[in-house]
């Protein structure tokens, strides 16, 4: 499926960009959530007429996530949790938690723009993670989980 890209992707690539993507990925994520349009002749007409539009978008929305990320870079967070003799949670500490934990702390963060690699928290200790707030502004933060017996 050919796909005209209306923002900055990562992986994928720029605003304006036409790229082959699984049809899946295209209908189901990309075109409904505003992404992407299909590389008809008339949605390409209809992109060049926006292009200025769609670039100035994208250059305010990556000065909102700088100003983002230099407010939450280096943040650090501490979540309680019940654990074991030997430092291993009952359970485990997700995006969810991290989130919810940055919220309280006064930081605006959703739950999909933090990144764990190696899965869910599952020890104590610092840990430090990446924070996508846009394709191109990743910041690091400490999440520093505590145990409870």
């Amino acid at each position: 499926m050919q796909i005209i890209l209306l923002e900055k992707i990562r992986n994928l690539g720029d605003l304006g960009d036409e790229v082959a993507v699984k049809p899946g990925f295209g209908r189901n994520f990309l075109i409904p959530r505003g992404k992407a349009v299909r590389a008809t002749p008339e949605n390409k007409a209809q992109f060049e007429a926006r292009r200025a539009e769609l670039e100035r978008q994208q250059q305010d929305a990556l000065k909102r996530a700088w100003a983002r990320g230099e407010q939450v870079a280096g943040a650090t967070v501490q979540i309680v949790r019940k654990a074991g003799d030997e430092g291993k949670l009952f359970g485990s500490v997700g995006t969810s938690d991290i989130a919810e934990a940055l919220v309280a702390a006064g930081f605006e963060i959703a739950k999909s723009e933090i990144q764990l690699p190696n899965g869910p928290l599952k020890e104590i200790g610092d840990h430090e993670l990446q924070v996508s707030l846009h394709s191109e502004v990743s910041v690091t933060i400490i999440v520093s989980v505590v145990g409870e017996s």
